[in-house]
């Protein structure tokens, strides 16, 4: 358990229940320690690469908090393990984790996770729950 602040956050939706989004498919669960180091070149990247991730083919969603006190947790969710593969081995990904490394995170941590059952609640959703 952390010590830090906890920020507000929501979890984006549970992928559709379509056929390209039904389980088993895989998360990818990054958490991080930050450095005090470049703030704003960090913001400006990790919002281009939520932009790239996208466009690999397999790509679900993704999910991120951070509390004020550098942690930070980033979930993104990949249909198969071919394309976690694809972008582990994207140039401009490669690139950023390269630099991240040199100055923006104390640690980090990845798991890859098969997810075998997901569902979700909203609570407008559902009008009699209080």
């Amino acid at each position: 358990m952390s010590d830090h602040h906890v920020a507000p956050v929501a979890p984006n939706p549970t992928p559709a229940p379509t056929p390209a989004h039904e389980t088993p498919y895989y998360a990818v669960v990054f958490t991080s320690v930050r450095t005090d180091e470049d703030g704003e070149g960090y913001a400006r990247t990790a919002e281009r690469l939520s932009e790239l991730v996208q466009s690999i083919p397999g790509f679900l969603g993704e999910d991120s908090a951070h509390t004020p006190g550098g942690l930070a947790i980033s979930v993104a969710y990949f249909r198969d393990l071919a394309g976690i593969d694809a972008w582990r081995h994207d140039a401009r990904h490669r690139e950023a984790k390269r630099y991240g490394r040199e100055h923006w995170y104390e640690r980090y941590s990845i798991h890859i996770a098969r997810v075998e059952h997901s569902h979700g609640f909203t609570r407008r959703d559902f009008p009699g729950a209080a």
